[in-house]
């Protein structure tokens, strides 16, 4: 199974998913593999009352053996109502790897 479908199992078997993607942008950076950057935004009431630092380390402690295999992963982590008053969906910013 490759990481990406590894990382989708996971997450939608331990949080209460409500919205769910996962971005696989390592063809926009430096490094040479294949999944080795990804973008997720996760939108679960799992997060209600939850700092934005807990949230991070709840989705890490789920991911923990799957993490050692990435180079970065940019976490965006809502509840339903932060998700209906966002905006917009969060950008990545360019390489800085000379990309």
């Amino acid at each position: 199974m490759d990481l990406q479908s590894q990382i989708e199992k996971r997450v939608e078997g331990c949080f209460s998913v409500s919205y769910f993607t996962l971005k696989n942008e390592s063809h926009l950076h430096s490094r040479g593999e294949p999944e080795s950057h990804f973008k997720m935004i996760l939108v679960s009431n799992d997060f209600e009352g939850v700092s934005k630092v807990k949230r991070h380390q709840s989705v890490y402690k789920a991911l923990l053996d799957i993490m050692l295999a990435l180079h970065a992963l940019a976490l965006h982590l809502y509840t339903e109502q932060e998700w209906r008053e966002q905006s917009n969906i969060p950008v990545s910013p360019l390489c800085g790897g000379g990309r």
